[in-house]
């Protein structure tokens, strides 16, 4: 699967480059979330994204030293802080749209051809949801292990 994926990022990293557009693949689900909710904090964009806490401030610091995001106090909250896509941030993600829209139809396009391996692994995950690898072993080794 990581073999898998890096390729996939390989080959879009390329469609960028060939673009002249500096991007990072991971950069790819905070852009277009606060894109289309609007300023979120890094707890609800990993929620949303389904990683961890510590990938979306990676991301938030490569996406804050690009000048692309910004984040602010939250007024309700002042221990919370909300990133918002700022204003080069927002023409970033406009210019981006068409790509993105023409990566996930080919992404689509070749899950359908593949048979729906996306399918699979959500069955797997889920799977793993219900007990994990760890838990599974350990109801296989003796306990003097």
């Amino acid at each position: 699967m990581r073999r898998l994926s890096e390729r996939i990022d390989r080959e879009a990293n390329a469609v960028y480059a060939a673009r002249g557009i500096d991007f990072e693949q991971r950069w790819y689900g905070t852009l277009s979330l606060l894109d289309e909710r609007g300023p979120l904090s890094v707890t609800e964009i990993a929620r949303a994204l389904n990683i961890t806490h510590v990938a979306v401030s990676q991301a938030r610091r490569s996406l804050t030293a690009a000048g692309l995001i910004a984040s602010t106090l939250d007024p309700a909250d002042g221990r919370r802080r909300t990133l918002h896509l700022t204003d080069a941030g927002a023409a970033f993600v406009a210019r981006l749209w068409p790509l993105w829209d023409a990566l996930n139809a080919v992404g689509d396009a070749i899950n359908r051809e593949a048979a729906d391996p996306s399918a699979a692994l959500d069955r797997l995950e889920g799977a793993l949801d219900r007990m994990s690898l760890s838990e599974r072993v350990e109801r296989l080794l003796p306990r003097s292990i």
